[in-house]
């Protein structure tokens, strides 16, 4: 009877350590770096704690696996998903068979969801296997490439950010080159005769004098970046980042993050592999996935950065929902100062991609006033349009204070 009790106490033990590798895996295959050390800390770890309640072992394997901020969202997506299948697999025959088509406004996809959900049922047959290939017609169907120009970031499995985070590396980006107050030596007879230069030259023996010349240095604008790293925008703020490095190599870029506070992130971001540099960000902002207080932080930046970093015609990149609630007349006081200091301001919103958006949030209608440019950053195909906008080509996008006008219509 002993015996057959600790048989059944070895297989129960078993099946949960198998579980548990699996789960590790498939949060590996997320985009969560584990490796066995930490599959043998989590079996250690639960064995020394218990499992206890589903709170317990979420706090105990969570403590484990998750070194990172960023981590946590893939992390709980998979706990989820993971330890309560039969949910998951309810929901999915249900997406795949035919529905009535409803009025109802579309739901907003959960970050990460699919992401993980690819990596928790793949099949170890699949994973030998090559993508399938979509260029097969030209005028009925699409290829992979412009299929995923045109996804949504929070949509897109792991192996679609990393195809996305190639084509970011691989996008045109602006060239906008503009006069600046400098001058520089020249071999073109321009108008400016490089005086001093000429007169050095003139005492040299021979008593000729060959007048020297300078023109004028072009340099395109530098680029200073706000981002939210609140929990609705973390998942597309990673990939504007990636944007943003791309973006670097052409150009000065200062870098900012917020969410409770402000962060300079720019020496981070000034390292030369774009993974090695969002990691670098992760770690100096402590709030990422948090709360956001746009105000406070456009505030701080007014305040402690904006003399240092706009000069030279800098362009002001806002990427955030705008949904803030607390302090909204600092919040429009602060974005006109913060226009008055630029050349131009451009907020980017993810929100643009639906299309029954309206201003109607307290935040959204304090901050529209006070911006050049109103424009979605959802996916490849937006960010494309960015670089246009940012190389001075014409808006295809409305005004921001008609979107005031057809709110209060």
């Amino acid at each position: 009877m002993i015996a057959a009790a600790a048989e059944h106490d070895e297989a129960r033990g078993g099946m949960l350590a198998a579980n548990i590798a699996h789960f590790a895996r498939a949060l590996r295959e997320a985009g969560v770096p584990l490796g066995p050390g930490a599959v043998l800390d989590a079996l250690a770890a639960v064995e020394a704690a218990g499992i206890g309640d589903r709170e317990d072992f979420y706090a105990t394997l969570h403590a484990v696996f998750v070194k990172k901020h960023e981590h946590s969202l893939l992390f709980d997506q998979a706990f989820n998903i993971f330890w309560k299948r039969k949910n998951l697999l309810e929901k999915l025959i249900a997406m795949l068979s035919p529905q009535a088509p409803s009025n109802r406004p579309p739901q907003r996809a959960e970050a990460g969801a699919s992401r993980v959900a690819d990596a928790l049922f793949k099949s170890a047959a699949d994973e030998g296997k090559a993508a399938p290939s979509l260029d097969l017609d030209a005028r009925f169907t699409m290829s992979d490439v412009e299929i995923l120009r045109s996804k949504d970031f929070a949509q897109m499995s792991a192996a679609e950010i990393e195809q996305a985070r190639k084509l970011i590396k691989a996008l045109m980006m602006p060239e906008d080159r503009r006069r600046t107050r400098r001058f520089a030596p020249s071999t073109a007879r321009l108008e400016r005769i490089d005086a001093r230069k000429s007169f050095r030259r003139s005492l040299q023996p021979g008593g000729k004098i060959d007048l020297e010349f300078r023109a004028p240095v072009e340099r395109p604008p530098p680029i200073v970046a706000l981002c939210d790293i609140s929990g609705s925008m973390s998942e597309y703020t990673r990939l504007f980042l990636h944007f943003l490095h791309a973006l670097s190599e052409t150009r000065r870029v200062s870098t900012f993050l917020f969410g409770t506070r402000l962060t300079n992130v720019t020496r981070a971001m000034a390292a030369r592999d774009p993974d090695d540099a969002l990691a670098r960000c992760s770690t100096l902002a402590v709030d990422w996935s948090g709360g956001t207080r746009i105000g406070e932080a456009v505030a701080k930046f007014n305040r402690d950065w904006s003399r240092r970093v706009l000069a030279q015609g800098a362009i002001v990149l806002i990427f955030t929902d705008g949904l803030e609630r607390d302090s909204l007349p600092r919040l429009s006081a602060e974005m006109e100062r913060l226009r008055k200091s630029s050349r131009k301001v451009i907020w980017v919103n993810p929100l643009l991609r639906f299309d029954g958006f309206s201003a109607k949030a307290q935040g959204v209608r304090a901050m529209l006033p006070h911006v050049d440019a109103f424009r979605p950053i959802h996916n490849l195909m937006s960010m494309a349009e960015l670089c246009k906008a940012l190389a001075g080509s014409a808006e295809r996008s409305r005004e921001p204070k008609a979107w005031l006008r057809e709110a209060v219509a």
